[in-house]
């Protein structure tokens, strides 16, 4: 089963469109800070931060392709460090990155990718990824 689908945001909440616009209040840096942001558009913070890494807009086709990453790393010095290398070695921009507190030894990563620029295809960077030390899982969340 798919995470993503495309919805029409008249089906969606008001607020998950607010969280766009504070999240390009500081892309544009018309706010300074994600307070700021927020309260000139009339949201919490505490909205803001749980969503902004679960909503988009859809792609703008003159845009290079997206991925969404999620991976399991092991809670290691260095290891968010290679995945990185790895990811720029590749040509690929990230875009996000979300990382939760490690537990257990391991720390999940989900991290989203601009691959308009990427050399080679998406399985090559997803096979070189796989093959680092520190990566203990990993999948393609998302391809757009």
């Amino acid at each position: 089963m798919a995470d993503y689908f495309y919805v029409h945001k008249k089906m969606l909440p008001n607020y998950l469109e607010k969280v766009l616009e504070a999240r390009e209040m500081l892309d544009s840096r018309e706010a300074a800070t994600v307070t700021e942001a927020t309260e000139r558009i009339g949201i919490s913070r505490n909205t803001y931060y749980r969503y902004k890494d679960y909503v988009f807009r859809a792609k703008d086709p003159a845009r290079g392709q997206q991925a969404v990453l999620s991976l399991l790393l092991a809670d290691l010095p260095g290891a968010l460090s290679a995945v990185l290398t790895c990811v720029t070695d590749h040509r690929a921009s990230v875009l996000t990155i979300s990382q939760a507190i490690p537990l257990a030894s391991h720390a999940s990563v989900l991290m989203s990718l601009d691959l308009a620029g990427l050399e080679g295809d998406i399985n090559t960077l997803l096979a070189d990824l796989k093959s680092l030390p520190f990566v203990k899982n990993l999948q393609l969340a998302g391809l757009e």
